[in-house]
């Protein structure tokens, strides 16, 4: 579900806008479980206060391992018993998420998850919020998030990338190419400062309108309630 509007230019002038940035991985759980429940808060809000509002949505990068080895995975269990303290509790706490996010209507397959450096990932995702991009931001998103969760997708490999790109509209070639160039990597890095900045120390985190910002994966009632303060400011 693409939950940003496109306005027209005349409508965008008369129509009360909320921002929010979401700042989150594609190797974090809860922050699948909770994009889903944001679109279902979303749902509950248009359903209230219909769609004179519009929600601009924009995917912020944070990096859970920022010193995961770039062109390297492995079996997502081995990373979490070494993170967590051995196999039984990384078992704990990986059916504990496979749980959560099938009651979001998500199927976790973390046997075939594969932990890898995400940096090339929060590249594709900056190349896909850009203006001349034919593919939105939120759909190369839960793309990612579905190619790791359950396809068992390396996502730190630039042609697995190029591959799940092309899937969503773009051109391989061009995908690939811009792996092999310098694009994307200022700008990213640049925003994974503004996270720190910002005081953002855990995924995922919604900010919206630049001033409020709600932790974890929220309820969807929950986020409901707050577009619907931030609309009643914004308009």
């Amino acid at each position: 579900m693409d939950v940003t509007d496109s306005p027209t230019d005349s409508d965008s002038q008369q129509r009360p806008t909320v921002s929010v940035e979401i700042y989150s991985d594609v190797v974090c759980p809860w922050c699948y479980i909770g994009k889903r429940k944001f679109e279902a808060g979303v749902a509950e809000f248009r359903a209230e206060h219909g769609d004179d509002v519009d929600i601009d949505v924009t995917f912020r990068p944070f990096q859970l391992d920022p010193t995961a080895s770039p062109g390297r995975s492995g079996p997502v269990f081995d990373a979490y018993a070494t993170k967590f303290g051995g196999p039984e509790r990384a078992r704990e706490i990986l059916d504990h998420v496979t749980s959560a996010a099938a009651d979001a209507g998500i199927e976790f397959r973390m046997d075939r998850a594969l932990r890898a450096n995400t940096l090339l990932a929060h590249r594709l995702l900056w190349l896909s919020e850009q203006a001349d991009s034919p593919v939105s931001q939120d759909a190369m998103k839960e793309r990612l998030l579905r190619a790791y969760f359950h396809d068992g997708v390396d996502i730190g490999d630039p042609d697995a990338l190029a591959d799940l790109a092309a899937d969503e509209g773009f051109d391989r070639a061009a995908v690939r190419e811009f792996f092999d160039s310098d694009g994307g990597n200022a700008e990213v890095a640049a925003e994974l400062r503004g996270a720190a900045d910002r005081g953002v120390t855990a995924v995922p985190t919604f900010v919206f309108n630049d001033t409020w910002a709600v932790p974890g994966a929220q309820e969807p009632e929950t986020f409901a309630r707050v577009l619907a303060k931030m609309a009643a400011h914004a308009g």
